[in-house]
């Protein structure tokens, strides 16, 4: 059926009525949820908000980490026109609040007992807040005005599946559906305005582009508070997919196995990781393993044309597939069939590595504010170093400066609460102002060079793209995390953070103990990795040379405050965190010194 609203689209989930609708673990194992489990928690809740008072365009907010509860409490808020705040489950209390505070949630359904605790400490900041609903929180009944989510569904036991569907019926395609507050690397979080439309029409345009088939199982671990991964659970379930959800992002590689997905989506730093690991495991210690992982690979790379048009293997890539290649898809389950990437740019040397590995993975594009995907690669429509085509019913632009700019039904509402800010990012003509550079080639594939607010602008005036400079020096097996810097600087420094499994293992075969920061210091590790430097340097031109870097001792992380929840570089942060050692980078570099 032709759907118009994300109500409507959860109706097409009633009609599936499938054993294993979803999947998740208890007690150390994978259990499916019928359909028909989903629909009763649905109704149960949505009968429940109804009597707690929540009107057609109220706000819901919700505060979980991935499972059954989500969808439930996602669709329960839909279906009554409702419009769900989806809150990161790491945000610390005060930014959870924050959240809260500006859409003017009335129900805050929160997940696990330390969450709860840190919200009742700051419930004051959350005036419209009335009613908390905690999951699975064992001792939430004994707190003031906070119930289970269990004791919250029983006060809507008594609603049919005809009442349901009357309320799924009211909601029209023109309504909020849900703020989606955005990761606030420039400032405080916004709340993007998505409608039942904006959404609607981005999931059933990427159903049709991507492929998606009905027989498949899906792994979900991205966190479903951002827009990408709640985005392909909606293509999910509207093709009546099976959703397994990882238990965490630290168990992805273990959940791989049990569930053998067709499909799954990840941020670039899973691939990253992923191709890191394998790459480390092949190629320690050298010898004959060693050289035929190598021998492979380059047989992967001759055949990126003929694996991105999913033509026969020849001999040598059957060979390939049999000694190398299949052990890694192993590793994935064993029934994949893609995967896609987006959130940020997917290294070159990644996507070839994959690709040539006979994984296909098929780079997308696109923010919270256009609901979320722009252009995305497809199976014949690939591009390798681009993010796609512009999907069906979308405008591409690109500005005088660079700036891409993009136009259609997905395009957010606007900035809740902030008619100022909404104007800078959509013009008098519709346009939104994504904030990237970029251009399309000459097949109408878009490229993404850099974001415009994180062009770097030298001493001497250069305009200075650094994600570029930062993938390249990933690409080294010694490399995990690497921050450009240089912003009015004579020339560019670098922080680096290595990859530290890589870092062990050749400790143990030179026979090094110490801390990590004493190893860090030893000049044949850093002969190495100022080699790797000098390999990236050769390929850029000199204003965009690093000139000097230095080791930082500890992984990047949400935690440590230098990533957004969804693991984009606060790079202010950064210059103010680590303002030491760039100091003294820049005292030494000037001073002659580098690396």
């Amino acid at each position: 059926m032709a759907i118009r609203t994300l109500s409507e689209l959860f109706l097409v989930v009633v009609g599936y009525d499938r054993e294993a609708c979803l999947m998740h673990k208890v007690g150390g194992r994978y259990v499916a949820v019928p359909t028909a489990e989903l629909v009763r928690e649905v109704r149960q809740i949505a009968r429940a908000l109804v009597e707690s008072g929540v009107q057609p365009g109220d706000r819901v907010a919700l505060m979980a980490e991935n499972g059954p509860h989500w969808p439930a409490v996602d669709f329960a808020t839909l279906c009554i026109g409702a419009a769900l705040v989806p809150i990161y489950p790491t945000l610390l209390p005060e930014g959870a609040a924050y959240v809260a505070r500006d859409s003017g949630a009335r129900v805050l359904f929160v997940q696990g007992q330390e969450r709860l605790e840190g919200l009742l400490a700051v419930r004051g900041e959350m005036p419209a807040v009335e009613r908390i609903v905690a999951i699975g929180a064992p001792e939430a009944s004994a707190v003031a005005g906070v119930e289970s989510l269990q004791a919250f569904m029983e006060r809507g036991a008594g609603a049919d599946q005809a009442w349901l569907e009357q309320m799924a019926a009211r909601p029209k395609p023109e309504d909020l559906a849900t703020l989606i507050y955005t990761s606030g690397t420039t400032g405080d979080p916004k709340g993007v305005m998505l409608t039942h439309d904006n959404i609607v029409s981005n999931a059933v345009t990427g159903c049709d582009v991507l492929g998606l088939e009905g027989q498949f199982t899906a792994l979900s671990f991205l966190p479903l508070s951002h827009s990408f991964e709640r985005l392909v659970d909606y293509c999910y379930f509207y093709r009546g997919i099976t959703i397994a959800y990882a238990e965490s992002v630290q168990t992805v590689a273990a959940n791989l196995l049990e569930v053998k997905p067709h499909v799954f989506v990840a941020v670039p730093r899973v691939y990253e990781k992923v191709m890191a690991r394998v790459l480390e495991n092949a190629t320690s210690g050298g010898g004959f393993k060693a050289r035929i992982f190598r021998w492979a690979l380059a047989v992967g790379r001759e055949a990126l044309p003929q694996r991105l048009a999913f033509e026969p293997p020849g001999f040598k890539v059957r060979l390939a597939d049999k000694l190398v290649f299949a052990k890694v898809r192993e590793r994935l389950g064993g029934r994949f069939v893609f995967a896609i990437s987006g959130g940020a740019p997917l290294g070159r040397d990644v996507a070839e590595f994959f690709w040539g590995a006979g994984i296909p993975i098929y780079e997308g594009y696109g923010l919270t504010e256009t609901s979320p995907v722009i252009s995305v690669n497809a199976r014949g429509a690939t591009r390798l170093g681009t993010v796609g085509r512009p999907m069906p019913r979308i405008e591409v632009h690109i500005a005088g400066d660079g700036e891409i700019l993009s136009r259609g039904p997905n395009t957010m509402r606007g900035y809740y609460g902030k008619p100022q800010a909404t104007a800078e990012a959509i013009d008098g003509e519709g346009w939104f102002h994504t904030g990237d550079i970029g251009h399309l080639d000459d097949g109408g594939f878009l490229v993404i060079t850099d974001r415009k607010k994180e062009l770097i602008v030298n001493a001497y005036g250069k305009n200075i793209a650094p994600a570029p400079i930062e993938n390249a020096l990933k690409a080294s097996r010694w490399i995990s995390q690497a921050v450009v810097i240089g912003d009015r600087r004579q020339y560019l420094a670098a922080l680096i953070v290595p990859d530290f499994e890589v870092v062990k293992n050749w400790a143990a075969g030179e026979k090094l103990g110490g801390t990590i920061e004493e190893r860090l210091r030893n000049p044949k590790l850093r002969a190495i990795v100022q080699a790797e430097v000098e390999a990236v340097n050769a390929h850029l031109a000199r204003y965009e040379q690093i000139r000097v870097w230095e080791f930082v001792p500890a992984d990047f992380t949400l935690e440590g405050g230098e990533l957004t929840p969804t693991l984009k570089v606060k790079r202010r942060v950064i210059n103010v965190k680590y303002k030491a050692i760039l100091d003294h980078l820049y005292a030494a570099g000037d001073a002659g010194g580098a690396g």
